[in-house]
């Protein structure tokens, strides 16, 4: 009891202490330019990666023309909208345009979040680290002022903001700050530091890279690639947010990505973090390229030095819900902890923690059904119900194998069978590594649910 009473007085005292700090702080500004620049930069951006998927095909082929999509736990009732998925990315790019230009910005931002989060949650197999990065950003931007200034809405109600509270921009910092760092957490892993895997796998198929593609083939170079990107992680945002080191940084990334944007299939990210990394720089340079934009259309119209503080309604509310934000932030990716087996093998707790490029997985699942009543079993042929991309992705990923384990159930159950069992033979090889058994090909996956809890019918890995 008393120890209890220390700790309560303890945590008084120090709430007492940093309360002054806090409210210091919440009173300092910063130009808003700042989020001007990162608001039109932000618009562009999506507008291009929403125009270059529509051009791709990618709207047909992943959300349109499957037959099954795999769910989110919890949001089994987000489904395919057919062809009018097409008008969904239609509200998307509207909402980025108006984004960029800063008209109705905090209607326009909410429609972008809710419109681009909606896509991404009908297929499961189509999860992306920086997909989610944007709709968690999307999200925090529905809470900011980005429209104070160099905005359509400024210009409209003849009311620019020179200043906006500098928590403001500071969110945003440190919303990539956690990106990096725990991108850099998670290579903190036997795999990476001490087989230099994946790296080793992926380099030694890129020997024909200009200038360095013969050294891919070098163990040296192998564990250089793996500890420097460990390294790069978990300080790029320190060495961003220093005024004297930010050049350097900047050139770091920039170098950074583009060199993972040369070497690997994975989109729109380096262009993304690249552009979402100019936040850090200062709000005078921001203010400078905002103005050399505007020389550029020619337009004095939309003032940037109006002496005012744009204040935020229910600022109280928006910072605790901001703060709650982070904390959830912070602390989700440290869910795995909870789980008992290795991370890698059975992905429990995995996703929406920042493990970027980690893992060289693959496998072959093999679905055996059998008729409970006349005990007559036949294995099925996964792609007549999903297309190449979702087999490749659910052939080494447990949660997606029970889903379709529990599809098939429902499938074979509306062809007249009357209790369906289904059971699965799935080899993976992780980080080179043989191929092993990932889950106990003897149960009826139909008896299984997906919970938060550990699926006890995965194997545990041999070789760790």
């Amino acid at each position: 009891m008393l120890l209890v009473l220390l700790i309560y007085q303890l945590t008084l005292q120090i709430m007492m202490a940093i309360k002054p700090l806090v409210r210091s702080y919440l009173q300092k500004k910063t130009r808003a330019a700042s989020l001007a620049a990162f608001r039109v930069l932000f618009g562009l951006l999506m507008l291009f990666c929403l125009v270059r998927f529509l051009a791709k095909g990618w709207v047909y082929d992943f959300y349109i023309a499957p037959k099954f999509h795999f769910k989110y736990y919890g949001f089994s009732w987000i489904s395919s909208l057919g062809n009018y998925t097409y008008l969904l990315f239609g509200i998307a790019i509207l909402a980025s345009i108006c984004i960029a230009i800063g008209f109705k910005y905090k209607l326009s931002i909410i429609v972008f979040f809710l419109s681009f989060t909606y896509i991404e949650l009908i297929d499961k197999t189509t999860y992306l680290n920086h997909y989610y990065f944007i709709s968690v950003l999307s999200f925090l931007l529905c809470f900011l002022p980005l429209h104070a200034t160099f905005s359509v809405d400024a210009f409209q109600k003849q009311k620019s903001h020179a200043f906006v509270p500098a928590w403001t921009v500071d969110a945003i910092k440190l919303l990539l700050a956690i990106v990096y760092f725990y991108a850099g957490l998670a290579k903190l892993n036997s795999d990476w530091l001490l087989r230099a895997q994946p790296l080793k796998t992926w380099l030694s198929t890129k020997t024909n890279f200009p200038v360095i593609g013969s050294l891919f083939n070098d163990t040296w170079f192998h564990y250089t690639m793996s500890w420097g990107g460990a390294i790069y992680d978990l300080t790029i945002p320190f060495l961003l947010v220093y005024k004297k080191t930010r050049p350097f940084a900047f050139t770091l990334v920039i170098i950074f990505h583009a060199m993972t944007s040369a070497l690997f299939n994975i989109g729109m990210f380096p262009l993304i973090m690249i552009c979402a990394t100019l936040i850090f720089f200062s709000d005078t340079t921001h203010e400078k390229w905002l103005k050399t934009i505007a020389k550029f259309f020619s337009t004095k119209k939309i003032a940037l030095h109006v002496h005012e503080v744009f204040e935020l309604k229910f600022k109280k509310l928006v910072f605790i819900a901001i703060s709650i934000f982070f904390l959830i932030q912070l602390i989700f990716p440290f869910r795995y902890v909870l789980y008992p087996d290795e991370l890698f093998w059975t992905e429990e707790g995995y996703r929406f923690s920042w493990r970027v490029m980690l893992m060289e997985k693959a496998g072959t699942a093999t679905f055996y059904v059998k008729d409970g009543d006349d005990g007559r079993e036949g294995s099925v042929i996964n792609r007549e119900f999903l297309n190449d991309h979702q087999e490749k992705q659910m052939a080494m990923q447990p949660d997606l194998i029970l889903q379709f384990a529990h599809y098939l159930e429902d499938h074979f159950r509306s062809e007249g069978m009357k209790d369906p069992q289904v059971r699965a033979e799935v080899w993976v090889t992780l980080n080179g590594r043989a191929a092993e058994l990932l889950i106990d090909p003897k149960v009826d996956l139909t008896t299984k649910e997906d919970t938060w809890t550990s699926k006890d019918w995965i194997l545990p890995a041999k070789e760790y």
